[in-house]
């Protein structure tokens, strides 16, 4: 048992496309799949329950990180503050989940989803594997991510609109430009603005710094329209002719 939550592991090393990391994403697949199916038939009170149960599973996973990070004598300033992309809306998905806040949604949607995609599919977790707790931490962590923000769709009736579209580029690049200040003063990472993760990642195909930066931005900026794109078809396939005259019969 001590070793599952240990520093050194001797067990099964994570590799990345291998058996369990595919378990793994099925099982955030189903959950996110059956929101936005049976679980939109929650009741009122069962949904705020729901809400409320994922943001508490959201908050101890993370603290539990940090308490991880802070026995093992790693937990650092330039490291642990809430200002990674996924760690950043860990949290504002808890606050959004709790006061059923719109406007984090916005973000929630296009930035925390994009964010935790691209976690799920390339964990930066070292070699630790199932069923190592930084392994079960991290898909939680990001799996919770996308499943808050589809809670908000199917219970709240939620969607991002183009108004959403250009308030979350314009917030993006705030919040880099922020981070970016703060990564010169701490001598930080944050965002990965100051060097590309030591594990594989999509930045490694991107080119040097600072040059994947700039593709980092026009990723985002694709990430954002692609996640918009089910909302434009809905609303074009809703005002067309045919749907129209349909309606009107």
């Amino acid at each position: 048992m001590a070793d599952i939550f240990g520093l050194s592991w001797n067990g099964p090393p994570f590799i990345l496309f291998s058996p369990p990391h595919f378990i793994a994403l099925a099982c955030v697949a189903v959950a996110c799949g059956w929101m936005l199916g049976p679980g939109r038939k929650l009741s009122t009170t069962a949904g705020r329950y729901w809400r409320y149960a994922l943001a508490a599973i959201l908050a101890v996973n993370e603290l539990a990180y940090n308490l991880w990070f802070w026995v093992h004598g790693l937990w650092s300033i330039q490291y642990m503050l809430p200002l990674h992309l996924c760690t950043l809306f860990t949290w504002l998905s808890v606050a959004m989940l709790i006061i059923r806040s719109y406007r984090i949604f916005e973000f929630a949607y296009f930035m925390g989803i994009g964010g935790a995609l691209q976690a799920l599919l390339t964990p930066d977790i070292g070699v630790y594997g199932f069923p190592h707790f930084r392994a079960f931490q991290s898909f939680i962590s990001h799996g919770g991510i996308v499943l808050a923000a589809l809670t908000m769709i199917a219970l709240e009736g939620y969607r991002p609109t183009w108004g959403s579209v250009g308030r979350v580029i314009i917030g993006a690049n705030i919040l880099m430009a922020v981070v970016g200040v703060i990564n010169w003063l701490l001598d930080s990472n944050y965002l990965f603005l100051s060097r590309k993760p030591y594990t594989p990642s999509l930045l490694d195909l991107l080119g040097p710094w600072p040059i994947y930066i700039i593709w980092m931005e026009v990723i985002g900026i694709a990430t954002i329209l692609l996640l918009y794109l089910p909302f434009a078809l809905a609303d074009r396939f809703q005002r067309s002719p045919i749907t129209a005259s349909r309606v009107r019969r």
